[in-house]
């Protein structure tokens, strides 16, 4: 299993913690086995969660036109129309994909395009279903600018659980389609800010893969 380059120092720290703790609980009660297998076993099952995190997926990942991609795995929670007022400063509709703990974090580019306006937003921490999560919490606002001259928005939301967006994007820079735009760290969601009369082809609660579901069609 590939693991992913953010993962490195983590993965090292929790075997370091986790290691501390259960010798120090092993230490406090040598004697009774069936305390040592259970603190060997929990302390085995949460590194190995915390290295699944950062698993790399085997994915092909193909250029398609006209379509716009999703950014992440995970579950469509929001469709609706918006005014977004940092970048388009127009209605446009905002398709939302929650990552929960068990989802492949890696960030993809949606769509080809160039980075025209990019932003990081210190916030709050609500849990990353939540509406307020997307204009509150802390994030990352990357602005899109297709050849045919029209424009997206990408926000990725840290949640309850994430402390750390990592994002490639850098403003003036020219990203192609399911080239990585970042991670982040535990339990998370990338919202798309698209324009009027694009054709969304998801429904809420639909499960969808990054860089593979097409989540809607420009106009």
């Amino acid at each position: 299993m590939k693991l992913h380059k953010e993962g490195f120092v983590t993965i090292i720290v929790a075997f370091i913690v986790l290691l501390g703790l259960a010798a120090i609980l092993l230490y406090i009660a040598p004697s009774l086995l069936w305390l040592r297998v259970i603190i060997s076993m929990l302390a085995l099952f949460m590194y190995f969660r915390i290295v699944f995190f950062f698993r790399v997926p085997k994915r092909k990942f193909d250029i398609v036109d006209g379509a716009v991609l999703s950014s992440a795995d995970g579950e469509i929670v929001a469709i609706e129309e918006v005014f977004e007022e940092e970048f388009l400063k127009q209605k446009c509709i905002q398709v939302s994909v929650f990552m929960s703990p068990s989802n492949v974090h890696i960030n993809w580019m949606p769509v080809t395009g160039k980075i025209a306006y990019f932003k990081y937003h210190p916030g709050k921490h609500f849990v990353a279903w939540h509406p307020k999560s997307s204009t509150l919490n802390e994030r990352t606002s990357i602005g899109v600018r297709l050849a045919n001259g029209s424009s997206i928005l990408v926000r990725q939301i840290a949640g309850a659980m994430a402390r750390r967006i990592v994002c490639y994007a850098q403003e003036g820079k020219t990203m192609k389609q399911t080239e990585e735009i970042g991670f982040i760290k535990f339990g998370s969601r990338v919202d798309l800010f698209l324009p009027l009369g694009t054709q969304v082809q998801v429904k809420l609660k639909d499960l969808v893969v990054g860089g593979q579901t097409t989540i809607a069609t420009l106009s």
